[in-house]
C-alpha cells in the first residue's frame, strides 16, 4: 500500500465561527456544500481544508502556540494584496512579505495563533 499525499487538512480551533468567519472574510474561503458536524469544510482545491472544534482531550489553551512544528502553506492569486488587506485588519503578521522560490510569501497568525504562510507562484 502507497500513500499517495495529502487528501485533507483540519485545524483544531477554539471557536469554531469565529475561525471559520476569519477564513472566509479574510482570506476569502467559501464553504463546502456539506461539513460534518464540529467542522467547516471549505471547498479549497486541490486538497480539501477546514477547520473544526478540537478532538476530546485536547486544550488548546495550555499550548503555547497550536501547530508548532507543523508548516501550513495556502496559495493566493496576490501574496501581497492578501498580506496588506490582512496588515490593515490588524492580523498579527509573523514573517512580513519576501521574494521567495515560491514567489511573494508571508506569514500571518490566525485567531488561534496558528502561522499560516502564504504564497504566490504556482
Amino acid at each position: 500500500m502507497t500513500v499517495t499525499g495529502p487528501d485533507f487538512i483540519a485545524l483544531q480551533v477554539r471557536d469554531l465561527d469565529r475561525a471559520a468567519t476569519f477564513y472566509e472574510d479574510r482570506l476569502g474561503l467559501r464553504r463546502a456544500p456539506v461539513s460534518p458536524p464540529g467542522a467547516v469544510v471549505f471547498a479549497t482545491a486541490p486538497v480539501p481544508f477546514a477547520v473544526r472544534e478540537p478532538l476530546p482531550g485536547l486544550d488548546l489553551d495550555a499550548v503555547d502556540r497550536p501547530g508548532v512544528g507543523v508548516a501550513l502553506w495556502l496559495h493566493a492569486e496576490d501574496a501581497q494584496a492578501l498580506h496588506d488587506d490582512l496588515d490593515a485588519a490588524g492580523v498579527p503578521i509573523v514573517a512580513p512579505p519576501f521574494d521567495s522560490p515560491f514567489g511573494r510569501t508571508f506569514t500571518f497568525a490566525d485567531p488561534d495563533g496558528y502561522a499560516v504562510t502564504v504564497h504566490d507562484k504556482r
